[in-house]
């Protein structure tokens, strides 16, 4: 009998303990996209110049998403870096200017499931930007730099659908910035005042709703090819700024184009495929 037992305790326990150690640590399913695009954009920088200038824009995004361990497993993060330049010309055709911006969101969202193939995400970011408009020809104040930061609220719906027998993933994402931190310099006041000079009073500015009105909207379709998925993209992205008696704004337009892969950070033990709980896509 002791011996009976003793198997059965064998054969039972190192079930007991997979299940306890199974969830979503074991898996840590990641869905990583890489997208590259080009589409339109409008520059405008009144510190210098009283036009705004309109032309073309390269981008392109890194993203990931997983799920987390926070609040019973329906807290998913993403991590998101993007970077543009643009270049673009004034009405008249006689001045050019080129623009940049590197831009990094990571944050948390709750995830409230409504049916099996819809879900509706909520939460925060934290965001990150910094970059540069340089028009050619100015001489006294030729660039002008951008940098700030946000804490950003956050919401997006995924929906997995299917059109015969192809089998889709639809997001939209919204992110817009609550409360900040962002430099300018004040009005007719140069950089070589700022760094050199040290007359930096008023360049750090707190933002809000009522000074920096901007919005990062993303619409993505994801199509599986063989193991990965091709992501096509739309991402309106506009940025304003009225601080220091100047504004600024771009406004960027883009078609993006990319590859989506799954990835198990730690393979599952039974070679299965993961639930949908540990899906954050």
């Amino acid at each position: 009998m002791a011996r009976f037992l003793s198997c059965i305790c064998l054969s039972v326990l190192p079930g007991m303990l997979y299940t306890q150690a199974d969830p979503l640590d074991n898996y840590r399913y990641v869905t990583h996209a890489m997208s590259y695009g080009v589409g339109r954009a409008n520059v405008y920088d009144s510190y210098l110049s009283p036009q705004e200038y309109k032309g073309i824009d390269f981008r392109l995004s890194r993203e990931t998403m997983r799920m987390t361990n926070m609040f019973d497993g329906n807290i998913s993060a993403q991590n998101f870096f993007q970077a543009n330049l643009s270049y673009a010309h004034n009405r008249a055709g006689n001045n050019n200017t080129f623009a940049g911006l590197i831009n990094w969101n990571y944050g948390w969202h709750y995830q409230f499931h409504l049916s099996e193939n819809f879900k509706v995400l909520a939460g925060g970011l934290g965001d990150f930007n910094g970059g540069f408009v340089y028009n050619l020809r100015n001489s006294n104040n030729p660039a002008s730099a951008r940098a700030y930061i946000n804490l950003t609220a956050s919401g997006m719906l995924i929906w997995h659908t299917r059109i015969k027998s192809l089998p889709l993933t639809i997001r939209y994402q919204a992110n817009i910035p609550i409360a900040g931190v962002l430099f300018s310099p004040n009005y007719g006041q140069s950089y070589y005042e700022i760094f050199t000079l040290g007359n930096r009073s008023g360049v750090l500015n707190f933002t809000s709703l009522h000074n920096q009105p901007s919005i990062r909207q993303f619409f993505t379709v994801d199509v599986p090819i063989s193991l990965s998925r091709l992501r096509f993209s739309y991402l309106w992205d506009v940025q304003q700024s009225r601080v220091n008696r100047l504004r600024t704004h771009t406004y960027g337009y883009v078609f993006m184009v990319g590859v989506v892969r799954d990835l198990y950070r730690i393979r599952n033990k039974n070679n299965g495929l993961p639930t949908s709980a540990v899906k954050a896509y």
